[in-house]
């Protein structure tokens, strides 16, 4: 069983909610069952959402109909299933008395790649909400499996899947829209076909673990001084406020807001110490109103931070870009997790790299927080 942790305790009243999403023919379904069992085996307890599309095409949904006004109400109430669905799993997930974990199998903006801008949109006039809401204020990860139609093409097969008739070419084209929908999410990780399928299991076990609390091996952040060639392809853009607290008990801790287009979600992460050298952050998302009396807890030493982050994926992995607004230096950062050398990175033709900053403090956000502006 799990030690008791800080974590633990907020896990049994709110459990994580992660989104496993990805092309036809990705591994989902075997992904799903080791998820199952190897987190079970850790003490959590594992709750599962099933995909929603599936369930309407096996109960006789035609979402190829062309009758444009059948399909737009076909489509929002599956997505009034989904959110319902989701909804249900979590409360019944949050009084199991232990720690919890609710996977779903694909979410709310899976529903994106498969329809127009137009008709997207008024989806979500008709549920009245926005990307923000339904991308960043609803799960704390995405982890995207890539379709074996992307580098392991002799492994394709829609065999296991009756609802299923996508080509190769389409499999990519729809694994890409599905990125695309997802992309902007603060921890969207996308798990490629560069490695045997095994291993590509593995992975998705270790990014669940990462938002789990769950010892992991220490990943590297790694962080370069870059500038940008040419406009980044297929980007989103969000501005981020970060704010340093004062310390509580010794605890390092710091909130921050995020959204676009007037929509915001807030979290609170505190880094806490095991060791001399261990620790581990832990991020909860806040409401606004808790965000608010936070700030009048600000660090004076520090200001806050606003920045520019644009997401975009290139070659299966997941980049963020960051221009500083304040304090202006000048510069932008380029960042990606869970690269231990400088060789894993794959660094888009767009991106000119300046300088490998990974590990030095001077380009830290705590650090930039010091820096006044004449």
């Amino acid at each position: 069983m799990l030690a008791e942790s800080p974590l633990c305790r907020d896990s049994v009243a709110t459990p994580k909610k992660i989104v496993l999403t990805g092309g036809p023919c990705a591994g989902k379904t075997t992904a799903l069952a080791r998820i199952v069992e190897h987190f079970s085996d850790l003490g959590f307890a594992v709750y599962t959402v099933p995909e929603a599309p599936t369930l309407f095409t096996n109960a006789g949904v035609n979402f190829l109909t062309s009758n444009q006004e059948l399909f737009y109400h076909s489509e929002l109430k599956l997505m009034q299933f989904q959110l319902m669905m989701e909804d249900s799993i979590c409360s019944i997930a949050s009084r199991c008395g232990q720690p919890a974990l609710v996977v779903c199998d694909r979410g709310a903006m899976d529903l994106r790649a498969y329809m127009t801008r137009e008709m997207w949109q008024r989806i979500l006039d008709g549920l009245g909400t926005a990307p923000v809401e339904l991308r960043d204020a609803r799960y704390d990860a995405v982890v995207h499996m890539a379709t074996a139609a992307k580098g392991a093409e002799k492994y394709y097969t829609l065999a296991n899947n009756a609802a299923r008739s996508e080509s190769p070419e389409l499999a990519r084209a729809i694994d890409d829209r599905l990125i695309m929908a997802w992309t902007g999410h603060p921890h969207l990780r996308v798990v490629g076909n560069d490695c045997t399928f095994d291993e590509k299991m593995n992975r998705v076990l270790k990014e669940i673990a990462h938002v789990l609390g769950v010892p992991q091996p220490i990943e590297v952040e790694r962080k370069y001084l870059v500038e940008l060639l040419e406009p980044i392809p297929n980007g989103n853009l969000s501005d981020i406020w970060q704010t340093y607290l004062t310390p509580l008990d010794g605890l390092e801790r710091r909130i921050r807001k995020r959204g676009e287009d007037g929509h915001y979600v807030y979290f609170l992460t505190t880094k806490i110490r095991l060791g001399p050298d261990r620790s581990y952050e832990h991020e909860q998302q806040i409401t606004e109103s808790s965000y608010i009396e936070l700030l009048t807890q600000a660090n004076p030493l520090k200001q806050t931070i606003h920045k520019q982050r644009c997401c975009f994926v290139w070659d299966d992995q997941y980049f963020e870009l960051d221009t500083f607004i304040t304090p202006d230096i000048g510069i932008r950062l380029l960042e990606i997790e869970d690269a231990e050398s400088p060789d894993d990175v794959r660094i888009p033709p767009f991106i000119n790299v300046l300088e490998d900053v990974t590990g030095n403090r001077n380009y830290s956000n705590s650090h930039i927080a010091l820096i006044k502006n004449p």
